[in-house]
């Protein structure tokens, strides 16, 4: 179960979310597509059989969590739109799918796996900000060795719009039923995908002035063999 906060209000909601979706290689244009394909490509990933693809991931990876632990130090997140289904609607936040590059180059699938997938507690109705969606903004921030460099940032306009993302999913509605989740697609990075200490995400609305951000800490466990 975990506890998400509606933006500028003092509501929350537990939700037990029993099935995580991770859509990969989500981009609108063919030509942004191409660029992650190439840009994951050059650490040895294996181009995808179609596009997009929709990965399932254990639901537990799902977290709120200031920090993640991962296994060895070839790891990196990707700032992504994250959809959450309700009794009472879609919800909007803004998580990273955080992916292990070492075992993507052979199996992005099982890399999907192998990490937590950090989401922002505070979150908004997607029916609040459906009708202005291509206005808002993704920016994603590591720190790498010490600094805070910018990693990511686009405009939602590179991924698919959520009614038809969500329609090759196979929903007839722009929802998720409730207990599922998506995270829906990343832009391409800054300067090549690299490992990081901690990783800051922020989806803003200019059309509201508001905006969701979350930040984790990335702990690295040694690799023993």
């Amino acid at each position: 179960m975990i506890t998400f906060r509606l933006a500028d209000t003092e509501d929350t909601l537990d939700i037990d979310v029993q099935e995580l979706i991770i859509a990969g290689w989500a981009g609108r244009e063919q030509a942004g597509i191409d660029e992650h394909i190439e840009e994951l490509k050059a650490i040895g990933v294996t181009p995808p059989s179609s596009t997009p693809l929709f990965y399932r991931v254990a639901a537990n990876q799902f977290t709120t969590a200031p920090e993640i632990q991962v296994l060895g130090d070839q790891s990196s997140g990707e700032a992504e739109v994250v959809l959450i289904g309700t009794p009472d609607g879609t919800l909007v936040g803004i998580g990273s799918d955080h992916t292990d590059r070492e075992a993507e180059a052979w199996s992005v699938a099982h890399s999907k796996q192998v990490c937590a997938k950090p989401v922002s507690q505070q979150v908004w109705w997607l029916k609040d900000v459906i009708e202005h969606w291509d206005q808002l903004q993704i920016t994603s921030y590591a720190t790498i060795d010490g600094d805070e460099v910018r990693y990511q940032e686009g405009p939602v306009t590179g991924l698919l719009h959520p009614a038809e993302l969500l329609r090759r999913f196979g929903q007839d509605q722009p929802t998720l039923a409730p207990g599922q989740a998506m995270l829906c697609g990343t832009l391409p990075v800054i300067g090549g995908v690299r490992p990081a200490q901690a990783f800051r995400m922020v989806l803003t609305d200019p059309v509201t002035g508001r905006s969701l951000q979350h930040q984790y800490d990335i702990r690295t466990l040694p690799v023993i063999s």
